[in-house]
This record gives structure tokens, C-alpha cells and sequence, in this order.
């Protein structure tokens, strides 16, 4: 399924969070919570307590306008973690790299904090700015 592609609006807003998520001193997770061992032995996992910054930038990265259906996870985290592929991404390919940062939150608690710390929010967001 294909969506529509970003207005120039759209694809400001997003990166108008570089400086603001890579500000220094900035911890995209406030605190881990939730960890504890119930009385009948079950354990609680932890989870994070994201900075509202990093809420609200990927709710925004969530957004039609940033979301490919039909991405290939694979392909796509491959891209995502080299450097050069990002650096030369078209608007498709942030795209998918960006569905794949969103989505992973649901399958792995701190994805989106590790996105953030591990630059590959970083990168897209400075390809992205390339491109408008």
C-alpha cells in the first residue's frame, strides 16, 4: 500500500527535532520502571519512561506520510545501520527506515531510546534535511 509522500511542512517538522533530540545532555529514556518479582515468583519486565520529546517525535514519525506498508524489515535494518546507505536514501527508503523505528518499540521495550542513542534517528533526520 502506498501512502502519500511528506509536504515540505511535513518533512520540516520531523527534522526540526535534530537539534532538539541530539542536544547535549539529552537521554531520550527519563527511567526504566515496572521491574519487580510478585510473591507468586511472576516477574514484572521493566519498561521505559521516554522523554515527551521522544514521544512526540515518534508519534509524528508515525504519521501516513512517513509509514511504508510494505517495507522488508530485513532489508531495511540493514540499510538503516550503514552509514552510507542512509547518506544516500531517497525518500522511500527513510520511508521504511522510518516505519522500522516506529514499529520496533512494539516488539522490543527501548527500541526507540536505543534508535535515539545509537544515531540512527540522527543520520535520517540529516538525510532527511538533504533532501528538502
Amino acid at each position: 500500500m502506498t501512502t502519500t509522500a511528506p509536504s515540505v511542512a511535513e518533512i520540516k517538522k520531523l527534522v526540526s527535532f535534530l537539534p532538539r533530540l541530539y542536544a547535549k545532555g539529552f537521554t531520550p529514556v527519563q527511567k526504566w520502571g515496572g521491574a519487580s518479582e510478585h510473591q507468586d515468583g511472576s516477574l514484572s519486565l521493566p519498561w521505559p519512561e521516554y522523554d515527551p520529546l521522544v514521544i512526540e517525535f515518534f508519534q509524528i514519525a508515525s504519521q501516513e506520510c512517513w509509514t511504508d506498508y510494505d517495507y522488508d524489515i530485513a532489508i531495511t535494518e540493514k540499510n538503516l545501520n550503514d552509514e552510507s546507505a542512509v547518506k544516500r536514501a531517497d525518500l522511500d527508503l527513510i520511508k521504511a527506515m522510518l516505519t522500522y523505528c516506529v514499529r520496533g518499540e512494539k516488539f522490543c521495550d527501548g527500541h526507540w531510546g536505543a534508535m535515539v542513542e545509537g544515531g540512527q534517528i540522527r543520520r535520517v533526520l540529516e538525510r532527511l534535511d538533504q533532501l528538502q
